[in-house]
Formats: C-alpha cells, sequence, structure tokens
C-alpha cells in the first residue's frame, strides 16, 4: 500500500535558527526512517519543501482562468515542510514507522489511492 506522510511545522524558519547539533539530530532521525522504511517496504519519494512564502496557489477563477496568488494554499498555524511517498505492508506499519521522524513535526499519514481507468 501506498502512502503519502505530510510533516507540518509551526516554524518553518526555525531550522535557519537552530543548532548544528539539532540539525544533526534532525538529519539522524529522517536517515532512522528511511533505513527503516526501505528494511519493510519501500521508499518511493521524499523531499524538503521550501519555505512558505516561496509557494504560489491557484484559485479558481472567471470563466475558467485561474487566480494566482502568492503564499500557501492556506493560512494556518502550521505549514508543510517536507513529504515522503513510501510503499509498505499496511498502515499500522506506516505509523509505526512515522514514529521515527523527528517530534517536531504534526505528520498526515494518507493512503494513495488508485483510479480506475486512469494511468499517467
Amino acid at each position: 500500500m501506498k502512502f503519502v506522510v505530510l510533516m507540518a511545522e509551526e516554524d518553518p524558519e526555525a531550522w535557519d535558527r537552530a543548532t548544528q547539533e539539532y540539525r544533526d539530530e534532525v538529519f539522524d532521525r529522517h536517515r532512522t526512517f528511511d533505513k527503516a522504511v526501505r528494511e519493510r517496504g519501500e521508499m518511493l519519494s521524499g523531499e524538503a519543501l521550501a519555505l512558505p512564502r516561496e509557494a504560489q496557489t491557484l484559485q479558481p477563477g472567471r470563466g475558467g482562468d485561474r487566480l494566482v496568488t502568492d503564499g500557501p494554499y492556506a493560512e494556518t498555524a502550521e505549514q508543510l515542510g517536507g513529504f515522503y511517498l513510501i510503499d509498505v505492508d499496511s498502515r499500522e506499519t506506516a505509523l509505526d514507522l512515522v514514529r521515527l521522524l523527528p517530534e517536531g513535526y504534526s505528520i498526515e499519514v494518507r493512503p494513495v489511492i488508485r483510479i480506475e481507468g486512469y494511468d499517467a
């Protein structure tokens, strides 16, 4: 089963202020997660995202046009900071694995669905 793991954080700019010791700890937790996923399934993808101020959002507009705005989709306290796409045997396995990630994130684990008749 494929799952997307979305990692949100309250202060996306905290990384810029972090000590090297803290950064090393965060990288170690990500490496531990990566290794554990590969032992129990497959790591399909994973990326860190630029700061929310770098985002642009396209909203539905009039006449089929889309309105482009600067910033993330939602004004929320937490912003998406990165993601993983993993393939493991069950939701329970996915939930066990994400517990290995750094504790500073709110993490959403969502199954990826296959849409019948659509092959990109």
